[in-house]
């Protein structure tokens, strides 16, 4: 495969030429499983001495961008990523968003109703059997008499990832995993002296029985109801911070 890059300016030559490989691979130019040209064909086209080149691809490997393989045909190539690699990456940076203060709890909550409400619908429509059963576990997992507040937090997470499952689209899968699997534990953190595990277990058996019977405007109704009771929990968290902070 040939490919040409633009010569570089001599400022923070390394950099420069990671970036323009990087932007061969971001626009599809390089693709996913690519052999990049040689450190010897790259220095060619750079104008730059191999160790300069051998840098650039450092960072770039350093991104998870590329990978080497040795032996007869090893060489260096663009790297597929794993689906879970980066959404796991993308939990992480969400988490530390909030732990920055870049999302507050409001703007969390309101992402998190709307969105959730759409898969809610498609739940309604396109439910299988599967996620039925795994939300209908997780409500008996948070019915046990000693389950503690760690466990039922956990369990609450399941129940709607099970829930956004249910929608059968991947990107809505992808989109809220960082919703459910980072910031809802958040919010559980903040909230869970304050909610009522009964309430929540009821709100619970209603979206549940709401998607089983098919019935997306049913089933979004028992989502808001949650929604707005847990919106109403985060106001009597942030009311009380106020109050001790005055």
């Amino acid at each position: 495969m040939s490919i040409k890059f633009e010569p570089v300016v001599a400022t923070s030559v390394t950099k420069q030429i990671a970036e323009q490989i990087k932007a061969s691979i971001m626009d599809g130019r390089l693709k996913a499983d690519d052999r990049l040209p040689t450190e010897h064909d790259l220095a060619e086209q750079f104008g730059v001495s191999r160790p300069t080149i051998r840098e650039a691809l450092k960072r770039l490997a350093a991104q998870n961008l590329i990978h080497s393989r040795r032996g007869p045909t090893g060489g260096t190539f663009v790297r597929r990523p794993t689906e879970e690699e980066v959404r796991a990456n993308l939990i992480t940076e969400a988490t530390l968003l909030v732990s920055f203060g870049e999302f507050d709890l409001p703007d969390i909550a309101e992402a998190r109703h709307e969105l959730e409400r759409m898969c809610g619908r498609l739940a309604a429509e396109r439910r299988d059997e599967a996620s039925l059963t795994a939300m209908a576990r997780e409500v008996e997992k948070q019915k046990e008499e000693r389950i503690s507040d760690e466990d039922f937090c956990a369990s609450d997470v399941r129940f709607h990832r099970a829930l956004v499952d249910a929608s059968g689209n991947p990107v809505l899968q992808f989109v809220m995993s960082t919703v459910i699997e980072a910031l809802q534990p958040i919010e559980n953190m903040v909230i869970f002296k304050f909610r009522d595990k009964q309430k929540i277990i009821r709100q619970h058996e209603k979206i549940l029985k709401a998607i089983r019977s098919g019935d997306p405007d049913r089933t979004e109704k028992a989502i808001t109801e949650q929604m707005t009771y847990l919106g109403h929990l985060f106001g009597k968290v942030a009311a009380m911070r106020k109050t001790s902070s005055a």
